[in-house]
């Protein structure tokens, strides 16, 4: 099966790195849904439109989480 993040264990964020992620959508959950190269970030108490930077606490197969700093 093809990743389509690239090469295994190659993603465009890693665990602890800090980005800024635009904020697209709102998840089930009402967290902030934004991408970084196609790899969906979830990120807690954010809003559809706002650009927040975010710190990666984990990252996994398809999603990464990050919370607000």
């Amino acid at each position: 099966m093809r990743d389509e993040h690239g090469p295994p264990g190659k993603r465009p964020v890693a665990e602890g790195g800090v980005y800024d992620v635009t904020i697209t959508d709102i998840g089930e959950r009402g967290d902030g849904i934004g991408k970084i190269e196609g790899l969906v970030i979830i990120v807690p108490d954010a809003t559809p439109g706002e650009t927040v930077r975010v710190r990666i606490t984990r990252v996994e197969r398809k999603v990464a989480f990050g919370r607000r700093l």
